[in-house]
């Protein structure tokens, strides 16, 4: 887990996530639109926004629950949940999708029964999109782990994580 300039400067260990919150509400308080730089600073430090956060947000920064939602599930970069063991992205872009990368998008969620932005019913993927990986000429793409393969099929993509899991 990547963490911020924030996270390294504090030993958060023993601390509840709403305590966590309540820490990030004081840092960024009295900055005006300060809900993103809170939701940041949360993520960055636990991996994710809990739910049971959400109304500490709803208390200390006087906002409904739809609001705080609404900023959570509008931005692709917040989760409510931590990134699993490994991260499969697919590329959705219009040149990979031309070339099968709706059949492998399927696939891929079959295979790991889990959605866009969820993690498998095993703990070991979370499934992404990305908006392009640069290889269009050998689409359709995927990146597994920060490693780009090209001209991946449905069979190609299992062996790829027939392989991530035999090292793992």
């Amino acid at each position: 887990m990547q963490t911020s300039p924030h996270a390294q400067d504090q030993d958060l260990s023993g601390l509840t996530p709403e305590e966590v919150t309540l820490q990030a509400v004081q840092e960024h308080a009295g900055q005006k639109g300060n809900l993103l730089p809170i939701l940041h600073t949360i993520q960055d430090r636990l991996a994710c926004i809990p739910e049971s956060v959400v109304p500490v947000l709803v208390e200390q920064l006087a906002l409904s629950r739809a609001e705080i939602h609404g900023v959570i599930s509008f931005y692709a970069h917040f989760r409510t949940q931590p990134h699993a063991t490994h991260t499969l992205e697919i590329c959705r872009a219009e040149a990979c999708q031309a070339r099968g990368g709706l059949e492998l998008t399927a696939h891929a969620r079959r295979r790991l029964n889990c959605d866009f932005h969820e993690n498998s019913d095993d703990g070991q993927y979370t499934l992404e999109p990305v908006y392009c990986l640069g290889l269009c000429a050998q689409s359709p793409a995927v990146m597994l782990d920060g490693v780009p393969h090209a001209r991946v099929t449905p069979e190609k993509l299992d062996a790829l994580l027939r392989s991530q899991e035999a090292q793992s």
